[in-house]
């Protein structure tokens, strides 16, 4: 029998893409959309755990069966002759009514009553009631997840007309703690093409190991809150059964649902670019609406204003295009020099820098930057940090998504200009928990001076925080804890060398078009990289890793200003890709490593013992080139706005 299902059904998946928004269900699945999702989600899974959990949970029910068949209409069928016996409880069976099919996590049948359980990585404190906001209704972070398993209690229901069906989750809870070193260790991933593989470890199935850090919680009374009120999605909103049944007959047809244009739209998945080899859902939404053209999206829309919450009210007014929008739909004063504020700067994205900025490209609070500089002591220290926070945790009598700092770097800039790269540290041992030796080696290295210290953004502080409660916490604390305690209070917020914020710079005193409003270090970095006259001059010899450039732990003479064929200047973050990996054997594991989610994996995968030497020298290649090249990231930036 072929593997390909007998009709199209509106699964729990793409229940929830339509709550998302209803015309995705026509792209879903066509391999000529493009569709960012598919290895984003994957590479999420990999790096917070989301597999081994899905694993781990079938161990709480030992007496559970597999439902093994491959095709959807054999795997139908296989559920049906198993669901026969009075008790029995089931992984993955497909359950079917109408257009519907849900394949549960866990299926509990005692005679007439069904326990629905889902499968979920997200982290829970131990309490119900904090899926609950302080004036009612249920949090938006749980939503989703409690709207997933009321689609599947909705689907068992209707198939077995008279039974009892209740709804839990079953995740990770933070309220627990590991009994065992290495449970990550216990499943392995594996992908072939598009199939997910977990190889579980023997040690995987000793009683009690899956109850020590996962919980099922029953949430039948949230999503009978769900089923009985009314289902809102952007476009509309209506009884749950009656939305469902649409949904499943437009995609069991293949019909298109006529799209709503919402703020949504700005993190729709189906987009690629016009010029590309594949289809945009996107694109062909607004052009569906609006009869607009591929010229007419150029021009930017209402969607790129930064951090701007009226994009809806705007789209209402029937304002699509960026060039539309009025100073007071954005409630901006007029802009003078100075610190930009939040209206400013989504005013600049729409109107261009000021005339006075108009000859250099970008606005640039040189007055405000200075002042700030006045304050700070030379060398300045750049720091970036690398941590991980799965569900399983690595290491025994540790939570699910307590924070794990793997690694940093630290670059050095002195006050004649010089710059080097003075440390790194990366602790991937296997079973080796290394936050209080990490904050060790970052004491040492910040110990010598007094200089300034530098972040991009709040996660150094929320790590180094973090790992001081932990330090409370332990009751086998080491020996320097209040040393350690009395370093994280001297650098965080309030002490007296807490770190600078790069980020809240870029925020106050930095735009360029390019950015789009954004201060993320992966946006303003390639900002600074084409519009500097200094960073050209500097970067563009091979002499970054060199004795008469600057020093490097990692590379070996890169020139980071480079321009592709069409002369436009190349991400450094992506030559990290294209180019640095291909120079020595290592770089098949190095180049996937250009961006948090993937560092977060690879230490995941070095976290297994039995990982050979090859690929662990490789990922460790990687983790170290991608670090380093965050802090000297900010040295970039830095360079730029003080030199030009």
């Amino acid at each position: 029998m072929s593997n390909r299902p007998s009709k199209r059904y509106l699964t729990k998946s793409r229940f929830k893409l339509a709550v998302e928004c209803p015309t995705k269900l026509f792209y879903t699945g066509k391999p000529e959309y493009a569709n960012t999702n598919n290895e984003d989600e994957f590479l999420a899974m990999l790096a917070d755990g989301g597999f081994q959990v899905g694993e781990l949970a079938k161990f709480m029910y030992p007496e559970g069966v597999e439902v093994t068949a491959k095709g959807v209409d054999d795997a139908i069928a296989e559920t049906a002759e198993r669901l026969k016996q009075h008790t029995v409880t089931l992984f993955e069976p497909a359950i079917v009514y109408e257009g519907f099919l849900v394949r549960v996590d866990v299926l509990v049948k005692r005679g007439n009553v069904f326990e629905v359980i889902e499968v979920k990585a997200k982290s829970y404190s131990g309490d119900v009631s904090e899926m609950v906001g302080a004036r009612g209704g249920i949090k938006s972070a749980y939503l989703p997840y409690l709207q997933d398993v009321a689609f599947q209690k909705h689907v068992v229901q209707n198939a077995f007309p008279g039974s009892t069906v209740t709804a839990h989750l079953l995740m990770p809870d933070k309220s627990k703690t590991a009994t065992v070193n290495g449970l990550n260790q216990y499943f392995k991933v594996k992908r072939n093409g598009r199939q997910t593989d977990v190889l579980v470890d023997e040690r995987a199935k000793q009683p009690g190991l899956a109850e020590s850090v996962l919980t099922c919680v029953s949430v039948d009374h949230l999503v009978n809150e769900i089923l009985s009120n009314d289902l809102v999605f952007p476009g509309g909103s209506g009884r749950f059964a009656e939305i469902a049944a649409g949904w499943a007959k437009a995609y069991a047809a293949d019909d298109p649902i006529t799209p709503t244009l919402t703020s949504h739209c700005h993190q729709c998945e189906f987009k690629a670019p016009s010029a590309g080899p594949l289809r945009s859902g996107f694109h062909e939404c607004w052009k569906q609406v609006l009869t607009w053209t591929d010229t007419d999206f150029a021009e930017g829309t209402v969607l790129d204003l930064w951090n701007f919450r009226g994009k809806d009210k705007l789209l209402a007014q029937g304002i699509y295009r960026l060039r539309q929008v009025q100073a007071e739909d954005l409630k901006v004063s007029e802009h003078a020099e100075g610190e930009i504020t939040n209206p400013q700067r989504q005013w600049m994205q729409v109107d261009g820098v000021p005339p006075e900025s108009k000859p250099r490209g970008y606005y640039l609070d040189d007055a405000g930057l200075a002042h700030a500089m006045r304050s700070w002591i030379y060398p300045l220290h750049f720091i970036d940090f690398e941590t991980a926070a799965v569900a399983l945790p690595f290491h025994e009598s540790r939570r699910p998504y307590e924070q794990v700092g793997f690694q940093f770097s630290h670059h050095v800039m002195h006050a004649n200009g010089e710059v080097r790269h003075a440390n790194q540290y990366l602790c991937d041992e296997p079973g080796v928990f290394p936050n209080y030796a990490f904050v060790r080696a970052l004491r040492e290295a910040l110990r010598h001076d007094q200089g300034t210290i530098m972040r991009w953004s709040y996660h150094e502080n929320t790590i180094l925080e973090a790992i001081k409660r932990q330090l409370d916490e332990d009751a086998q604390a080491p020996d320097d804890k209040d040393e350690l305690i009395a370093f994280i209070d001297d650098i965080t917020k309030g002490g007296g060398r807490a770190m600078v914020d790069l980020a809240d710079l870029a925020r106050k005193h930095y735009f360029h078009p390019s950015t789009k409003g954004s201060s993320s270090i992966k946006k303003v970095l390639p900002a600074v990289m084409s519009s500097s006259t200094f960073l050209k001059e500097t970067y563009s010899q091979p002499s970054y890793g060199t004795p008469e450039g600057i020093s490097s732990h990692n590379f070996d003479g890169v020139a980071w200003w480079q321009q592709d064929t069409g002369g436009q200047v190349i991400d450094p973050y992506q030559l990290l890709v294209t180019q640095i990996g291909a120079l020595d054997d290592l770089a098949v594991q190095a180049e996937a490593i250009n961006q948090g989610g993937a560092a977060s994996y690879a230490y995941l995968k070095l976290q297994f013992e039995d990982l050979d030497n090859g690929e662990r020298e490789s990922l460790r290649a990687g983790l170290l080139r991608y670090c380093e090249l965050d802090t000297l990231a900010m040295v970039f930036i830095l360079q730029a706005w003080m030199k030009g």
